[in-house]
């Protein structure tokens, strides 16, 4: 191992930000998620379930990795291409429990391979996603309706939409009390939550995650019932538009491979494909 390569834990985001910024600002739309989960935690850190896992490591005088945990949610990663420092973060992590990571796809890779080495650890891929960015919207036209902000009065609908949402795209609820979730949205606390309505609300957006220059789009849902009518389209759309409007350079999303569908459909509303992500889960051995 490169005895260059070294590891280094920091306690606060901002600490965080000043060492690793600029390294994950240089492809901010690839590391849209990590700065995403920096932003959230200086906007809320009252919200995170305990303190997160923040590491750097460098290699020379140059990061060659960032690594940020917010359990019980999945380990995410930098862009890297040292094995060494990747060997790294899976050894510095090898006593605690992580469900999974979320990485470029060669990362992730490499990773899940030193986690299994390091623990014994089985791990299994959950989901293979695909990160677009967008600058400029094309809307859909024909589409009836219009955007508004969810309001009380669709609680229940988007508690049951983010539950079918999370079964239907990873086959497994996430760590997060969809109710909670749902409740700060209404107060106006993280990610907020838009619908799309015609006589009602047909569809679901959220917005959360802000970047230096942009901010993550989704989750995206529509019930089975009411698919094929431009619904998501429009309120993707929409919604995407309104943080251009605000001051946004970019948007992004993140979008499963398996599904080409959706991934037209974004591409077609301006939304240009920009890297591949690898999620994992781990199994106790």
């Amino acid at each position: 191992m490169d005895g260059r390569t070294a590891l280094r834990r920091i306690e606060s985001v901002d600490e965080f930000l000043s060492v690793a910024g600029p390294y994950l600002v240089a492809r901010e739309a690839q590391h849209c998620l990590t700065l995403g989960i920096c932003g959230d935690l200086q906007a809320q850190p009252q919200a995170a379930a305990e303190p997160p896992y923040l590491a750097v490591v460098t290699a020379g005088d140059g990061v060659a990795l960032t690594a940020v945990w917010t359990p019980p949610w999945q380990l995410v990663l930098s862009n890297g291409e040292d094995p060494a420092a990747i060997a790294l973060v899976a050894a510095d992590l090898a006593d605690r429990s992580l469900i999974g990571v979320n990485g470029p796809s060669a990362v992730a890779d490499r990773f899940a391979d030193a986690w299994t080495a390091q623990t014994g650890q089985p791990a299994w891929v959950l989901m293979h996603e695909r990160v677009f960015e967008l600058s400029q919207v094309t809307r859909p036209h024909g589409v009836p309706g219009a955007l508004r902000h969810a309001r009380p009065s669709d609680r229940d609908h988007l508690i049951a939409w983010l539950i079918a949402f999370e079964e239907e795209t990873f086959g497994e609820r996430q760590p997060r009390d969809p109710g909670a979730m749902v409740d700060r949205s209404l107060a106006g606390v993280g990610r907020r939550l838009y619908v799309w309505d015609v006589d009602g609300p047909v569809s679901m957006c959220g917005v959360g995650g802000p970047t230096p220059n942009g901010i993550r789009i989704g989750p995206v849902y529509t019930p089975p019932g009411l698919r094929r009518r431009g619904y998501a389209s429009a309120c993707v759309a929409a919604v995407s538009q309104a943080q251009l409007d605000a001051g946004r350079r970019s948007c992004y999303l993140f979008a499963d491979t398996a599904n080409p569908t959706s991934n037209h459909i974004y591409e077609t509303m301006g939304y240009a494909p920009v890297s591949d992500v690898t999620v994992y889960r781990f199994e106790r051995a």
